[in-house]
């Protein structure tokens, strides 16, 4: 015979039985034979066969009614381990006996012995799978061991394997004993298979068994697939529903379902790199991809909720603190389909927010209204844009990544007047603080072009002294504070403070004007008349005016009112008390001198709150009492 058609008789994967032919044919595995092997004497072949018909024999489904009703790892481990040892000898026998004779009687019975042998390991392996399906579940795989320690660990099995396993068990719970057991048993099947030229029928059994537990997961976790066009005709109530499910599913993929996979095939087959690969491929490639293919989808969708950056946000954060896991899990050459799905992911749903954040700036550049608010509150487009920039916020990290590559805006977009600060281009701030300070500019420069709606020039700076001081306080209240920092902050209060300067200086100067520079300064009793007529015309004037307007934030309300209170009531009552007295007893003394010092202040407490008719009222009341006072104070 050639040697060719020698070789042929050893084993070959891709062939489902062992066979002897004359012919040339497919070989079960590529056995080099060299020099004749003369490690094996005729008696240790013949024992070698001996004990092997023996053991197979014994559990031959085909022969024996116990064997085919009974599994040989669950009656006995010790005998099973044997059962590895007599396939192995068998198996080294025959190799053998192909250097010696290749029509040898002996081989053809080892050869048979071999089919039962392999069809009875078959047969455990699926089983095994099959029953253990609960306990080789991924949770249970995973909490077991790490991927490392599971290939640093030894394949021997011998008659101590018993022991071997006892001694494992004792420091896990019951649940992962049992998963440590089953790993084990397939790991020593799967080796002697694959060793023996079965490779094929076991890769077979396992891709089938494990990947339908892959699927299954996947699909329990609410991740199924979709097409652009069935995401895009959602409500987005169903749609923010999925993505908080693919958030969980997420979490639990990389952390058990495909970890806990990945540990258990390179558990079994930890012998060889390329089946490892081959079976984790098949059985995870399909379920990661559609994975890691829905938020692309959600990416591309036209969707337009106020949610939705958030969600986008929240998706991105999801692969990004995953991508390590990512990376590791699915490292084969043959998933980087699946590494590439991730990054395509993380690409669009960077594109989303940069064009959606773009949307965001158009909106506030593009808002046309021009109703006047109440009071000169705060502004509704103001109470928008700074919820959301400081939702934003609590996303500066990943924000930082997507940004950091985005061009910064052009500053020829707004007049040079707003940029009393160093260009963007020639700050040392991360992109995120640039990108954030430009739209909260942005957002002034449009509440500028609204204050100029109020006709009183003075309720226009407490209308922009309302909405910067929401901004200031929005970003000392949230994580906007250390994206653009103390200085930032510092820089806009001075300009609350300097509107509050401005309102002053407009609605309360002229009452402030009507009481001389000095008021102790010795006048005439006509004069000092004169001078309380000025005041009170210009003080119930002003009064009536400030009565309508409103300041939100109750910090800055009190601070304005002591403000105005250390200008005038202080200088008004030197006036009161060096003045009121030279007017002695005469007649309608009270129309002249409406308001004592006392009047003045409790006005000045009821401002700024918007309440028109009380505030007018107020003013009323307090005249009649101070006129009364001053009857009272002449009698």
């Amino acid at each position: 015979m050639p040697r060719k058609g020698m070789r042929s008789i050893c084993f070959n994967s891709k062939t489902a039985s062992f066979s002897i032919s004359r012919h040339s044919s497919p070989a079960r595995t590529s056995v080099s034979i060299g020099t004749p092997r003369r490690s094996f004497s005729d008696s240790m072949i013949d024992q070698s066969i001996e004990a092997a018909t023996a053991l197979i024999t014994k559990w031959n489904p085909e022969t024996s009614a116990y064997a085919k009703v009974t599994s040989l790892f669950y009656e006995s481990k010790k005998e099973a381990m044997q059962f590895i040892k007599c396939v192995n000898d068998l198996q080294k026998s025959m190799h053998a006996m192909v250097s010696e004779d290749s029509t040898s009687e002996k081989l053809v019975q080892a050869q048979n012995l071999m089919q039962l042998a392999m069809k009875r390991l078959q047969k455990e392996f699926y089983q095994i799978l099959s029953m253990n399906r609960a306990h080789l579940d991924p949770e249970s795989v995973s909490a077991r061991s790490s991927r490392a320690s599971t290939r640093s660990s030894t394949s021997d099995y011998d008659d101590d394997g018993d022991e071997e396993v006892r001694t494992a068990g004792d420091s896990i719970d019951e649940v992962e004993e049992v998963s440590s057991i089953a790993m084990s048993d397939l790991r020593s099947i799967a080796e002697c298979m694959i060793s023996s030229g079965y490779a094929k029928e076991c890769i077979s059994i396992y891709k089938i068994i494990r990947k339908s537990i892959v699927d299954e997961g996947i699909y329990r976790l609410g991740v199924e697939k979709l097409s652009s066009s069935q995401v895009n005709k959602m409500d987005w109530e169903v749609l923010d529903r999925r993505i908080r499910d693919w958030l969980e599913a997420v979490k639990i993929s990389m952390t058990i379902l495909f970890n806990g996979e990945r540990i258990l095939c390179d558990h079994v087959f930890a012998g060889s790199d390329s089946i490892r690969e081959s079976c984790f491929t098949e059985i995870s490639k399909e379920g990661a991809t559609l994975l890691f293919g829905f938020p692309e989808l959600v990416a591309k969708s036209k969707k337009n909720s106020p949610e939705k950056m958030f969600r986008v946000l929240d998706m991105y954060t999801a692969i990004s603190n995953n991508w390590m896991e990512i990376d590791s899990i699915f490292a084969f050459e043959s998933t980087l389909t699946v590494r590439s799905q991730a990054l395509t992911s993380l690409v669009k749903l960077s594109d989303s927010v940069r064009s959606m954040l773009s949307e965001f700036e158009s909106t506030i550049q593009k808002d046309s209204s021009k109703s006047r608010i109440h009071g000169g509150g705060v502004h509704p487009l103001t109470l928008h844009a700074m919820s959301y920039l400081s939702l934003l916020a609590d996303y500066s990290n990943i924000l930082g990544d997507i940004f950091a590559d985005w061009p910064p805006p052009p500053r020829s977009s707004l007049p040079e007047s707003y940029f009393d600060s160093p260009h963007p281009d020639d700050s040392p701030s991360p992109a995120i603080s640039m990108r954030v300070a430009w739209l909260i500019l942005v957002l002034l420069c449009k509440l500028d072009g609204k204050a100029e709606h109020y006709k009183d020039v003075s309720l226009s700076y407490i209308f922009l002294c309302n909405n910067l001081q929401h901004v200031v306080s929005k970003v000392r209240t949230s994580n906007l504070q250390y994206i653009l920092g103390e200085e930032w902050i510092a820089r806009n209060e001075a300009k609350v403070k300097q509107f509050v300067a401005n309102y002053e200086r407009l609605a309360w100067g002229q009452v402030i004007a009507s009481i001389p520079e000095n008021p102790k300064a010795v006048i005439s009793p006509a004069q000092a008349k004169e001078i309380f007529r000025k005041f009170n015309l210009s003080f119930e004037e002003t009064c009536r005016k400030q009565s309508s307007f409103v300041v939100t934030d109750p910090k800055l309300r009190d601070e304005i009112k002591v403000s105005i209170a250390t200008k005038l009531v202080q200088l008004y009552r030197e006036f009161y008390d060096t003045h009121r007295p030279t007017l002695g007893g005469e007649r309608n003394v009270g129309i002249f001198v409406r308001f004592a010092p006392e009047d003045v202040g409790n006005y000045l407490s009821d401002l700024f709150f918007g309440t028109t008719d009380s505030a007018s009222t107020s003013v009323s009341s307090l005249s009649s009492s101070s006129h009364r006072r001053d009857s009272r104070s002449r009698a």
